[in-house]
C-alpha cells in the first residue's frame, strides 16, 4: 500500500495551511476514535462511515496512520484496526488516570443536575467499600458513612459487584456474609441473573428501612467493575424521579466506563 500523506484536497474548507494541518489531525483522530468505537478489524466502508469521511478520505488518512504504526491493515482480509503504538498510547493514558477521580467528576455533576444522593463503592477485601459520598438535595440521613462496608447480596451496590467480579475474588467475602446471616442468606445466583439481565441492581429497605437505591458498575479495560456507582433516596424523596434518575445514572456510568477503556454499549433505557 502506497502511504502517501493526506491530500489537502480533504480540507479544502478551511483558510491557510496552519488551519489545513488542524483539520488534518482532527480528521485523523476522527479515524482512530472509529477504529478504537468499532472494537474489532473492519473494513473500509465501515470505518469511513463510523468516522462521517468519505471512503476515499478515510482511505487516505489510514494510509498515513498506517505507516506511523497508528492504524493496521490485516494481510488478507484487508480490515483495519488500531495498531500498535496506538494501542501503546492508550495503555500509557491509562496507567496515569486515576479511577475514582474521573468517576468523581462526573457523578458530582450527575448530583448537581438530578439532586439525588449517590455513593460510590470500591470492593475491598471485607467487601464492597464507600470510597466516596455526593450529598444530594434534599440530603439522605443514613447510618452509611466513608468506609462503610455493604452486603454483596442485600445492597445494590454489593450485587452489581456479585454479578460482574470475578467467583474466586468474591468467594471468601461470600463465605463470611453467609455465615454471618445463616439461614438469612439468600441464594446468589438469582441476584447475579436478574442484575445480568437488566444491567444494574436495585433494593428497597434491604439496607435500612425507607432507603432505596438503584447501582450501576463503572467497567475498567479489562471488563471488571473497578467501581459501582449506586444513587439512594429515603421515603421523603417523592418516586416519581426514579426512573429519570436511573437511566441518567446508566448513561454516566457507561460514559465513565468508556472513558476508561471499558467497550459497552450504550445502556438500555426501557427496562
Amino acid at each position: 500500500m502506497k502511504c502517501d500523506s493526506p491530500s489537502d484536497h480533504d480540507d479544502e474548507s478551511a483558510e491557510g495551511n496552519g488551519r489545513r494541518g488542524i483539520q488534518s489531525v482532527g480528521n485523523a483522530a476522527r479515524i482512530l476514535e472509529a477504529l478504537a468505537g468499532l472494537g474489532e478489524a473492519s473494513p473500509l466502508r465501515t470505518v469511513s462511515q463510523r468516522a462521517g469521511l468519505s471512503t476515499s478520505q478515510a482511505h487516505r488518512y489510514l494510509a498515513s496512520l498506517i505507516a506511523a504504526g497508528m492504524a493496521q491493515q490485516t494481510p488478507g482480509s484487508g480490515l483495519y484496526d488500531l495498531g500498535p503504538v496506538a494501542i501503546k498510547l492508550g495503555l500509557a493514558a491509562l496507567a496515569r488516570t486515576d479511577v475514582v477521580q474521573v468517576a468523581e467528576t462526573a457523578i458530582a455533576e450527575f448530583v448537581k443536575q438530578t439532586g439525588r444522593t449517590v455513593l460510590v463503592c470500591a470492593l475491598g477485601p471485607l467487601g464492597p467499600t464507600i470510597v466516596r459520598w455526593f450529598a444530594g438535595s434534599p440530603p439522605v440521613v443514613t447510618s452509611l458513612r466513608l468506609g462503610s462496608v455493604l452486603s454483596l447480596t442485600h445492597s445494590a451496590s454489593g450485587q452489581v459487584f456479585l454479578a460482574y467480579s470475578p467467583t474466586e475474588e468474591l468467594a471468601p467475602i461470600l463465605e463470611r456474609e453467609r455465615a454471618s446471616l445463616a439461614a438469612h442468606a439468600p441464594d446468589p445466583e438469582p441476584i447475579v441473573q436478574a442484575v445480568r439481565a437488566r444491567g444494574y441492581a436495585a433494593v428497597s429497605d434491604t439496607v435500612a428501612p425507607g432507603l432505596r437505591a438503584v447501582s450501576f458498575p463503572i467497567f475498567d479495560l479489562q471488563g471488571q467493575p473497578t467501581l459501582s456507582a449506586t444513587a439512594i433516596a429515603s421515603d421523603i424523596i417523592d418516586r416519581a424521579g426514579d426512573e429519570r434518575t436511573r437511566i441518567a445514572l446508566g448513561e454516566v456510568c457507561a460514559e465513565i466506563s468508556r472513558s476508561l477503556g471499558a467497550r459497552i454499549a450504550v445502556p438500555e433505557t426501557g427496562r
